[in-house]
């Protein structure tokens, strides 16, 4: 039942059977943050993606060491091609504090955040400032093999010697020739001897803070460089899974393959995990186009898209109604649903713990569980497992209103089943009660006197109760055996 994990591996672009280096050893590097802005919905989706994943591979038995970067250095402003000030130098400008005040300031931001939407602290979380001179002897491998040269007091990785040897672009897909044939030179990357090598170390200039020695002169490392570093300095030269966001796969990850490869003699990691991307009423989120919306605005409600404040539950909840390399998109109404399913499963699993067992069933729930558990080993499908519990739901909620049965043996079973995949594997947990939970309960209990005034033929408050809710937005469908609701505007 919980064998056989299979998760998409990027490198190959396929679904493969997720077999470990050195079982019940399990290594897990995923790129974390940036830190010199508020953490934001950017941030929580990879985070809760692989969240799941490391909770899922510790519940199949595995030993996961799990190390999630903090990239305090070397970030620059237009990432692709290397240019502008340091991220977390211009925020510190801006502030008027120290670079490491910034970094402090906005990673006890992130790590509130994370501690809101329940994800397990990593086993390891490195940053790039504490490993200078693990980078720096990288860069002194690289040199020395061929790939990398020093101009003008920077080193830069040679990408068209590396791909005379091997391919870059072998996780993006992208060919060199191609690139080159379709992309002008910029200005400013006369340093460069080809125009996609990219920067291991480079020279600060005269009033840039952030800077350490180095025989090259003073600078500071590359952003892919960290990565390459801390990835194998804690779990070895070939490691398990390297996940991140699609947004890092080109050119992040494609030039931490390069390096790494070019140093070591081989490629680093076994399965490439990728999450997609977030986006606000179906745009892209972005500061530019005032969508930007940061964790504490969605907790608080203090945006100008927000209709009000949504718990980091319905958040971690609504992002798992999605398969992780599913585009999400964050609208009101989908929180607002969001929220009110939540309810509806935790509702359902305080009515399990109440039910009083019958000798015999009159429902089958053996197969929910391991349901649940194919949809999980098919690349972490949580909607379609999120689906068979609210299968579950549905019987219950007929066991508790008399119209089936269940014996003690399957109340138990599907007792396990929740507790396993609602707290254990997805994350979720009770919250305080808020608005969106009062909600929930004002629904169900409107719900449920339509449903008495239906039995007694009182066709009229029944109608009425259904089309004041259908004004409001929310869709009434009746069933046989009870009544189903949803969102719809």
């Amino acid at each position: 039942m919980k064998n056989a994990l299979y998760l998409y591996n990027t490198l190959t672009r396929k679904k493969e059977l997720f077999e470990p280096l050195a079982p019940p050893f399990v290594g897990m590097y995923v790129c974390g943050p940036t830190v010199y802005s508020e953490s934001h919905l950017g941030h929580a989706r990879p985070a809760v993606a692989f969240d799941v994943l490391y909770r899922y591979l510790m519940h199949l038995g595995y030993k996961v060491r799990y190390v999630r970067n903090i990239t305090d250095v070397g970030h620059l402003e237009n990432e692709v091609d290397e240019t502008g000030e340091d991220k977390i130098s211009h925020r510190a400008r801006q502030e008027h504090l120290e670079p490491m005040e910034v970094v402090q300031k906005y990673m006890n931001s992130f790590h509130r955040g994370m501690e809101k939407l329940n994800t397990l602290e990593p086993s390891i979380e490195p940053r790039a400032t504490g490993h200078i001179i693990e980078q720096q002897q990288m860069i002194d491998k690289l040199i020395t093999s061929g790939y990398a040269y020093v101009s003008n007091g920077s080193v830069y990785f040679d990408v068209e010697k590396y791909d005379k040897n091997h391919f870059y672009g072998i996780l993006s897909g992208r060919v060199l020739e191609e690139m080159k044939a379709n992309s002008r030179v910029l200005e400013g990357q006369e340093e460069k001897h080809g125009q996609f090598d990219f920067a291991l170390w480079k020279k600060a200039s005269p009033g840039h803070i952030m800077r350490w020695p180095s025989q090259w002169g003073e600078g500071f490392p590359g952003w892919h460089l960290e990565c390459s570093v801390m990835s194998t300095r804690y779990l070895g030269e070939v490691f398990d899974i390297h996940g991140g966001g699609m947004d890092l796969i080109f050119p992040h990850h494609e030039c931490e393959i390069a390096q790494s490869t070019a140093a070591m003699g081989h490629a680093p990691v076994r399965y490439w995990v990728h999450n997609n991307m977030v986006t606000i009423n179906g745009q892209k989120m972005a500061r530019s186009l005032g969508n930007f919306i940061t964790l504490d605005e969605l907790f608080t409600g203090n945006h100008k898209l927000l209709m009000q404040a949504y718990s980091p539950m319905t958040i971690r909840f609504f992002m798992l109604q999605a398969q992780y390399r599913s585009t999400l998109d964050f609208s009101n109404e989908a929180l607002l649903a969001a929220s009110l399913g939540l309810q509806k499963l935790l509702a359902a699993e305080r009515t399990l713990a109440n039910l009083k067992p019958d000798s015999t069933s009159t429902v089958d729930v053996t197969g929910i569980a391991k349901k649940c558990y194919d949809a999980m080993n098919d690349d972490l499908n949580t909607p379609i497992a999120l689906a068979h519990l609210f299968d579950a739901v549905r019987i219950i909620n007929l066991v508790s209103d008399g119209k089936e049965k269940l014996s003690a043996d399957d109340i138990r079973s599907l007792t396990e089943t929740f507790r396993t995949f609602i707290h254990d594997i997805f994350g979720l947990r009770a919250e305080e009660e808020s608005g969106n939970e009062k909600l929930a309960g004002v629904l169900s209990l409107l719900l449920d006197m339509r449903q008495e005034a239906k039995a007694r033929k009182e066709w009229s408050v029944s109608d009425r109760i259904r089309d004041r809710l259908s004004e409001l937005g929310i869709t009434v469908k009746d069933r046989k055996d009870g009544y189903d609701w949803e969102i719809t505007s």
